[in-house]
């Protein structure tokens, strides 16, 4: 949700009482959007899920969760949007210095005292309202790509860091994808930089027009796009990739006259919802995928079963994906031929067999021929370890030092 429908700033007033809350519509209701909750747990509630409201107003005494508590919730926030709200402590005579001093440790931005008139009510919701809208329009400045006005890599990693949160609290799939026009510096060095930005603006304008409202998609590097997806279908996502990789074959930008082929490789992480994960680390993680994808000729390295938890089950995953390419690839096969003479799904059967031919010569002891052969096994492998998640990384280190 947002301000837009309406064009005013939206405050969240929060009191168990009734005549409250009517009292507070009738104050602010012609110049601001008013919604109320009749406790903190009710409001927490609508924070989380509303990233329309600028300012909120609330008592400190009430059922379920009090005040004090709505306030530790909202600045312990892990989305930096919700963890900057304004926050008016509403006080009563029953609220002695002792609990004003706890309300402004824990966060409070300013007060207001019972008996209050619209005027003293107005003028601190414009004075917060109008901070928070200047303050929201200088991030976006700040977060955006200049050139196709996608979010850059700072305000995709803030949005990622939101979504993240929000679908762990909501037990909601995420999906991540990244897309990478290949070797972009020497597209951009071969055919100029007015092709270059066209290109990117192309693949741009397609994103934004397939994804929803509650999606984000980013350029994270000068060849490189982002998106999250909160409660993607892993399946209905790949397809779309496709079929955005699809358009830019179709329609390839121009050089001189004649069409210049552009390969696009993607790779799709999900579900998002392990607690250890960060944004880095899913952006890591998927870059991985990305760069299997790019070394095996794929367009699309989508996960094709759960997360495994040993790196063994990872390998398997990675294998079955690069020799089973979805059926309706026909942009998976347009990349595997100028990148190598054969087949993607040789690579993985050569690296298994090399591993076991290393495995035989050190078992009859024979290190010597091993060592020559260590970096071509180690460089096989490398894009089969960078699937591995953090916990996954550390359970293989600690199994190689015993």
């Amino acid at each position: 949700m947002s301000v837009e429908g309406t064009g005013k700033a939206r405050i969240l007033v929060v009191d168990d009482s009734k005549l409250m809350r009517k009292a507070a519509h009738k104050m602010l209701g012609d110049e601001f959007d008013v919604i109320t909750a009749d406790d903190g747990q009710d409001a927490w509630g609508q924070v989380g899920r509303d990233t329309g409201i600028q300012v909120v107003f609330t008592d400190l005494n009430m059922p379920n969760m009090d005040g004090y508590e709505l306030l530790r919730e909202i600045r312990g926030a892990q989305d930096a949007g919700i963890q900057g709200l304004p926050v008016i402590v509403v006080t009563g005579a029953e609220n002695d210095e002792t609990a004003r001093m706890k309300a402004l440790e824990l966060g409070a931005t300013d007060f207001i005292t019972k008996p209050f008139t619209t005027s003293d009510l107005v003028a601190r919701a414009r004075a917060h309202s109008t901070y928070q809208r200047v303050t929201r329009q200088l991030q976006s400045q700040v977060m955006l790509d200049g050139l196709t006005g996608l979010a850059n890599k700072a305000g995709f990693m803030d949005r990622l860091r939101q979504d993240m949160a929000y679908a762990r609290r909501h037990g909601q799939a995420l999906c991540l994808v990244r897309l990478e026009v290949e070797d972009f510096q020497r597209f951009f060095l071969h055919n100029g930089r007015d092709v270059a930005e066209a290109l990117v603006l192309q693949v741009a304008r397609l994103l934004r027009a397939r994804i929803r409202k509650e999606d984000t998609a980013a350029r994270v590097g000068l060849g490189s796009f982002a998106l999250s997806l909160p409660g993607g279908e892993e399946a209905g996502i790949a397809a779309m990739v496709e079929r955005v990789q699809a358009e830019i074959m179709a329609s390839p930008p121009m050089h001189e006259g004649e069409p210049v082929a552009v390969v696009l490789h993607a790779a799709v992480l999900s579900p998002l919802t392990d607690a250890s994960l960060g944004p880095d680390e899913a952006m890591d993680a998927c870059q991985a995928r990305l760069d299997v994808a790019r070394e095996s000729g794929l367009a699309v390295l989508a996960p094709a079963a759960p997360a495994a938890t040993e790196a063994s089950a990872a390998t398997e995953a990675t294998e079955a994906n690069v020799a089973q390419p979805s059926p309706a690839k026909p942009v998976a096969a347009e990349p595997v031929a100028p990148s190598a003479p054969a087949p993607a799904a040789a690579a993985p059967a050569r690296t298994v067999a090399s591993v076991d031919e290393v495995l035989e010569q050190l078992q009859a002891g024979r290190v010597q021929d091993v060592v020559p052969k260590l970096p071509a096994v180690i460089g096989r492998l490398l894009p089969l370890l960078r699937l591995l998640g953090p916990n996954q990384r550390k359970q293989l280190v600690e199994f190689l030092q015993k």
